[in-house]
């Protein structure tokens, strides 16, 4: 298989579509010429190179030439990216505003106060990818994706000899995987049995202290110790199980009830669900966790996840009680106390279907709840309290206690993102209480006990990208909310590339305005606008002046002394 450089005008054409056709009917005389002048151009002949793959076409790929540069601080579900305004991937074609079609180059995707965190074994810290030099374009039959980490080895005449993954997949990974690693096990469960009042001890790096390897076990009163040991690649721990206490896997089939299982060890999971139809189902124990990248209950790759009455705290940064990450999978959760204690560390952050009933929820350093991507969270009858503070690593674009949005990492299948709430509270101790950002999201509350210390309702915008959510001036947010039965108040705040549909239903009362304002990135309008429909027995009562797009009044407005503008001039007060 040879693959060849492609430079210039010509390969921006082939990426643009422009001239693909005539770019793969090129001679081989001119494809020659093309790579010597990369070659000439890039100097990369002879010489072996990283990169990021910013775009494919085909069996055209660009890439990003460039390396890590490391740094510390970040947050729970983030990886750094330089300050720039074009992320690696814009926002899909099908997501609503998404009017620029510009190739973006120059930084990795971003999570938010979420999920991968500050410094690694061998206080290894995360970095961010910086550009080395100008984008080069290969043509190839390795299969790619936007956002790839590669190595590139180039023949003396230009031509491309191998390209691999470049062991540093996802910005702020420090020695990435590109292929499926669970590590070692101090202790092994693969056949089917009942275990009782036995204890579990690791203390090795990349160990867990037990693993339950395709077996339908039965655990009762078990001690589950991970006592030390270093986790030498975090995708692996993040994404797969390596180094946590307690790991199944290939299908397992697990019922945990009254363990005290903790976890000393970075990256060091506490229970870990990983890959379809692995079921464990945990009851009535303690889950503790100190060292930073270390959730309490962790569920990746397709696995289940069945919790009740359980006590689970976490100490580290970048460690959420309730956790999924790449792969996603069924999480439900029914009783018990969840609470994370340190930064970027939510109560819950999901990319899969997390469902959490009669519940407490606390999020210490951290923002309550976080929904990445085509997920879930949902909630009934739950106290869930967040508080984010200014020192997350999301903080600059927004202090939040709810948010929803699309990191662009590939953790997280692009699509509408889901959260309803029945009953009890939601308190946020700092900053606005929902956020939605580069994403569309289906909203529901009813009957829950809403409280604001400060900021907004509800923030619905665009980003600046410095973190890699989506393209600056493209980026919005798009929110459908049903509020059933449901007191709120505050502002609602929504950009000019983003749009809300609310419904006051059955005998809500919103006391608030809403508010449109420009796009801080100059993006364009989105033709979706803010409409608002209030439902018979349901109140508004304003508290400032509002434009809108539409209104649909069945119920009861309380104009307050203010005014209400639609987007036809018409002026209701």
């Amino acid at each position: 298989m040879k693959m060849t450089a492609i430079a210039g005008l010509a390969a921006l054409m082939i990426l643009s579509g422009c001239s693909e056709t005539a770019a793969v009917q090129t001679d081989e005389k001119t494809e020659t010429a093309q790579t010597e002048e990369a070659v000439n151009e890039n100097d990369y002949a002879g010489e072996t190179i990283t990169g990021q793959v910013n775009a494919v076409s085909g069996n055209i790929a660009e890439i990003i030439p460039g390396q890590m540069v490391y740094d510390s601080g970040l947050m729970d579900g983030e990886s750094a990216a330089p300050d720039n305004t074009k992320s690696m991937q814009d926002p899909p074609d099908s997501m609503p505003g998404n009017n620029n079609q510009e190739m973006a180059v120059g930084q990795p995707p971003e999570k938010p106060d979420g999920e991968h965190g500050d410094d690694f074994p061998g206080n290894m810290p995360e970095g961010i990818f910086v550009k080395t030099g100008e984008a080069i374009t290969i043509e190839t039959d390795t299969e790619l994706s936007a956002g790839d980490y590669v190595e590139i080895v180039f023949a003396s005449d230009g031509s491309v000899e191998s390209i691999t993954a470049a062991g540093m997949h996802k910005a702020g990974k420090p020695g990435g995987s590109s292929e499926v690693s669970h590590g070692t096990a101090a202790n092994t469960i693969s056949e089917d049995g009942s275990y009782t009042s036995e204890n579990y001890v690791s203390s090795g790096d990349d160990e867990n202290a037990l693993r339950i390897d395709g077996a339908e076990a039965e655990l009762t009163g078990i001690t589950v110790r991970k006592e030390s040991g270093s986790s030498s690649n975090a995708e692996n721990g993040d994404f797969y199980g390596v180094n946590a206490a307690v790991l199944a896997l290939n299908g397992a089939d697990v019922t945990i009830v009254n363990a005290d299982i903790s976890s000393d060890a970075q990256n060091g999971n506490g229970v870990f669900s990983y890959g379809s139809g692995t079921v464990v189902e945990i009851s009535d124990s303690t889950i503790t966790t100190n060292a930073d990248n270390s959730g309490g209950i962790q569920t990746t790759g397709g696995g289940t996840t069945i919790a009740s009455n359980l006590t689970v705290e976490t100490q580290g940064n970048s460690s959420a009680a309730i956790r999924s990450d790449r792969g996603g999978g069924t999480v439900t959760v029914d009783g018990g106390t969840y609470t994370s204690n340190g930064l970027n560390s939510p109560a819950v952050y999901s990319t899969a279907d997390i469902t959490v009933r009669n519940a407490v929820l606390t999020a210490a350093g951290s923002e309550a709840l976080v929904i990445e991507g085509s997920n879930s969270i949902e909630l009934e009858n739950c106290d869930v309290t967040g508080n984010m503070g200014t020192q997350g690593a999301s903080s600059d674009i927004n202090i939040h206690n709810v948010m929803i949005y699309q990191s662009m990492s590939g953790d997280a299948d692009v699509g509408t993102s889901s959260f309803s709430m029945t009953g009890g509270s939601l308190t946020s101790l700092s900053g606005d209480m929902f956020f939605v950002t580069n994403t569309s999201a289906v909203m529901y509350l009813k009957d829950t006990e809403l409280t604001n210390s400060s900021g907004n309702l509800m923030t619905i915008t665009g980003n600046n990208a410095s973190h890699g959510w989506g393209t600056a001036g493209a980026n919005g947010g798009h929110v459908e909310m049903t509020a059933e039965d449901q007191t709120m108040e505050g502002d609602i705040v929504v950009d000019t590339i983003s749009s809300l549909d609310l419904t006051l239903a059955g005998s809500s009362v919103f006391n608030g305005t809403i508010v449109i304002t420009d796009n801080a990135e100059g993006g364009s309008s989105s033709d979706s606008g803010v409409h608002v429909t209030v439902e018979k027995d349901s109140v508004w009562t304003l508290t400032g002046d509002c434009v809108i797009s539409t209104l649909d009044n069945s119920g009861t407005i309380n104009y307050n002394g203010y005014s209400i503008t639609l987007s036809d001039g018409t002026v209701l007060k």
